[in-house]
């Protein structure tokens, strides 16, 4: 990176144009695949159905660095789309999905390294094989880190099972960023658009409430994870944890209230409002929250890092941390 401060976007999906159709190889139909409408737009299918219109900007890296210049954006973090994580599939099929989507992405971030990073994807389905894929990503792709999903198969993160998979994590100085995935209550959401705007927000902070209140921070301070969507619901209903912890004393595992641990994590800056900016600040400091749009789907903040911008009162220092230095900082370039 250059002395000049760089606008990086945290949050950003991508999917390669020849995605592999694995029910080809393993049968079922909720493995995704795209299907071409024509050389500008596609379907990523699943089940038969249509689960969501993209253009050429999803996958073309050439189209997207035209966007970003246009955005004033020195570099994307690239990272799979949420429903090509796969955690229901064969540990087998997963792994090999997972090792497909990382070697595409850093062949991408090869080619243009000025442009993008990338946080890679693991099958955590499987602690060990996640793990396996976790060191080939960091130490040998060369990826920043990696992005899981808030949930397992219904398991929390909190989970026994998971804690090899953030032992490693801090050991090794892996960033993780959590983005929702298999959100709950899928059919009360599932009208209005809610399941993006109501149903990950909510699914996130169910998440990351059983990840602080199960002690993963306690136990292993030094992680480094960031939550997307700025921590969704989260941040918000935190007073209320912290209510539940003091009066509730036998029902909890950590020595301090949730918002102790909430104040270790980064949050992009997703949030859409400078109210919210506002709030976050307040909750975990500047120094804690990073530019990140969701791009390049429809709830994408349009321009990159207006919440923030918009936000008064923010020195230029605190601006430029936020816009691009933070993200330094936690993917530690």
């Amino acid at each position: 990176m250059s002395s000049k401060v760089a606008r990086i976007d945290i949050h950003t999906h991508i999917i390669q144009k020849d995605f592999p159709d694995f029910s080809k190889l393993y049968g079922g139909g909720r493995w995704p695949y795209l299907e071409a409408i024509d050389e500008e737009t596609a379907h990523i299918m699943v089940n038969g159905h249509i689960f969501r219109k993209i253009d050429r900007e999803a996958w073309d890296p050439e189209k997207r660095i035209e966007r970003m210049i246009r955005d004033g954006i020195n570099m994307e973090v690239l990272s799979p789309i949420p429903i090509t994580l796969c955690y229901w599939a064969s540990n087998e099929g997963a792994a090999k999905l997972a090792r497909v989507q990382n070697e595409y992405l850093a062949d991408v971030v090869k080619k243009y390294p000025t442009r993008f990073m990338a946080l890679g994807t693991v099958p955590l389905q499987d602690v060990e094989l996640a793990l396996l894929e976790m060191d080939y990503c960091v130490h040998q792709l060369g990826l920043n880190g990696i992005m899981i999903g808030s949930n397992v198969n219904g398991l929390d993160l909190d989970d026994p099972n998971y804690q090899p998979f953030f032992e490693m994590a801090e050991q090794w100085k892996v960033p993780l960023f959590i983005h929702p995935y298999d959100m709950v209550g899928k059919e009360r959401h599932a009208k209005y658009g809610m399941t993006y705007t109501v149903g990950m927000p909510i699914e996130l902070a169910l998440s990351v409430g059983n990840l602080l209140s199960g002690g993963i921070l306690e136990k292993f301070p030094d992680l480094k994870i960031c939550l997307a969507h700025g921590g969704g619901a989260l941040p918000f209903i935190l007073p209320r944890m912290d209510k539940g912890w003091e009066i509730w004393p036998s029902q909890q595992k950590i020595p301090h209230p949730p918002s102790y641990y909430a104040k270790k994590l980064f949050y992009d800056a997703l949030v859409y409002e400078p109210e919210n900016i506002k709030y976050l600040i307040q909750l975990a400091g500047y120094e804690r929250l990073m530019m990140g749009t969701d791009y390049p789907f429809p709830v994408q903040e349009t321009p990159p890092g207006k919440s923030i911008s918009e936000t008064n009162g923010l020195t230029s220092d605190e601006i430029n941390a936020m816009l691009g230095l933070n993200a330094q900082a936690f993917l530690g370039i």
